[in-house]
């Protein structure tokens, strides 16, 4: 076999995997769809499909990893001739490793819009700023190809530059930075938001059960964003383990990232909606509540400017980390299977993704009016296609894989669980969630109502 990277340690996987999962997911997405989804009905909802559908299946992609030790393509494949089953098993890596760059290529976009509102944080531009005003700086933004391109490209070189460093120069040391100061910066953001915005009304409305609000397509969101949230069905978090030393629990860790992912989302939404209850603003604003509302709220608060820089430095931050774990299992492979260095490698490939992301960003503005399916431009298109759709049936795929095909004895090695343990992940992987993706599925296509 041969040599491969490895984490140093428990620790360094940890935070790498969290880092993977905390993302645009976690301090974009994550508060808008609570607000959008009835609130405490979907938070309750996205907990419980973390734990009986998101936990199973990391394990199950970081076993995955951990026994081929290969990127994800690859290392389904050598799996499915240890299995003495059909090779073609493999193309569930590749459509993993496909998903993860069509993700990235309208998530580097949305993380230039991030690091445009760090400037504009930086510089003051929120001081005093009304509904209007900040409806109208984010429309000038998505109304400027040569802005949105500008940004794109750098988070692009933000992004590439550390995978093309490997498993420890790169991936681990920026991790290892990043992801402390991220909590740093949420925890001095939930100290001011307890001190000047409405935290009673923030968390009873994300945490005070309301089960009238429970509808199909709440728990359809919830569960979608689970698999988004966990970055599960892309190959990023199978591609992590394969790095992962053979002494470490996959159970205990996976736990521990799931649980430290979750808590992250669930503190920066109380960040968030103390400031907007404070301020009477809406907290149903869609995908703009980050974009055009905290704007408005940072803009009337004491020492606004400074704390919004923080906030989307935050973002950025949790942006970066995801983006790299996007395009590590694609490098992966090529490294593993070219004799391209690894820069070279990191370097091909993120032009390939950013030609991708300069149709996302044309699709705000040049081409907004392309329509590509049912009505949905570009960037929608993408979106959908990715969350909805190749995310869930990726990780459906390899829930039935091991759970059905890979020979038992292999997995129990590498879970390394108790037998009681054991049949409960076996019981989940193989039946809870294939059911609740299957559910899903039959919903969206309207056969089941």
């Amino acid at each position: 076999m041969q040599h491969r990277s490895a984490w140093k340690n428990r620790w360094t996987f940890m935070l790498a995997t969290a880092g993977s999962a905390i993302g645009l997911g976690n301090i974009w997405k994550l508060p808008y769809m609570i607000g959008m989804n009835g609130g405490s009905a979907f938070v309750l909802l996205f907990i419980a499909c973390v734990f009986f559908v998101g936990i199973p299946l990391m394990m199950t992609e970081i076993l995955l990893g951990r026994r081929a030790q290969k990127n994800p393509l690859n290392g389904i494949e050598s799996l499915a001739i240890e299995a003495n089953i059909s090779p073609r098993w493999k193309y569930i890596g590749g459509m993993g490793m496909l998903t993860g760059l069509l993700i990235l290529s309208f998530y580097s976009v949305i993380g230039g819009w991030v690091l445009s509102f760090i400037t504009s944080a930086a510089m003051g531009s929120f001081t005093g700023i009304t509904a209007a005003e900040s409806t109208a700086n984010f429309e000038r933004l998505l109304a400027s190809p040569i802005t949105l391109l500008f940004w794109h490209s750098v988070f692009m070189v933000m992004t590439m530059s550390v995978v093309a460093h490997g498993v420890n120069s790169g991936l681990e040391r920026a991790n290892n930075i990043l992801i402390p100061a991220l909590f740093v910066i949420l925890l001095i953001l939930l100290g001011y938001s307890m001190s000047v915005g409405d935290m009673k009304t923030a968390f009873s409305f994300m945490f005070n059960p309301d089960f009238s609000k429970i509808t199909p397509i709440v728990v359809l969101s919830a569960l979608g964003h689970a698999f988004f949230s966990l970055s599960l069905g892309m190959g990023s978090v199978m591609v992590y383990g394969s790095y992962l030393q053979r002494n470490v629990s996959i159970a205990r860790t996976t736990i521990c990232i799931a649980l430290l992912d979750t808590m992250l989302g669930l503190l920066v939404g109380l960040a968030i909606y103390s400031l907007v209850f404070a301020n009477q603003l809406a907290p149903n604003a869609g995908p703009g509540l980050i974009f055009q509302t905290l704007p408005i709220a940072f803009g009337h608060m004491p020492s606004g400017n400074f704390i919004a820089t923080l906030f989307f430095m935050l973002v950025a931050f949790a942006a970066w980390t995801s983006a790299i774990s996007l395009a590590e299992p694609t490098i992966a492979w090529v490294v593993e299977n070219t004799k391209i260095s690894r820069k070279t490698a990191s370097t091909l490939s993120g032009l390939a993704i950013w030609l991708v992301g300069v149709s996302v960003v044309l699709s705000f503005n040049e081409w907004q009016d392309i329509k590509i399916v049912f009505g949905l431009n570009i960037f929608e298109t993408l979106d959908k296609l990715t969350s909805t759709i190749l995310l869930p049936l990726g990780g459906l795929l390899m829930a039935v894989f091991a759970g059905y095909f890979m020979h038992k004895k292999h997995v129990h090695e590498e879970l390394n669980l108790s037998n009681n343990a054991f049949r409960l992940w076996q019981f989940t992987n193989n039946y809870i969630s294939p059911i609740a993706i299957i559910a899903v599925f039959l919903y969206l296509f309207g056969l089941v109502k």
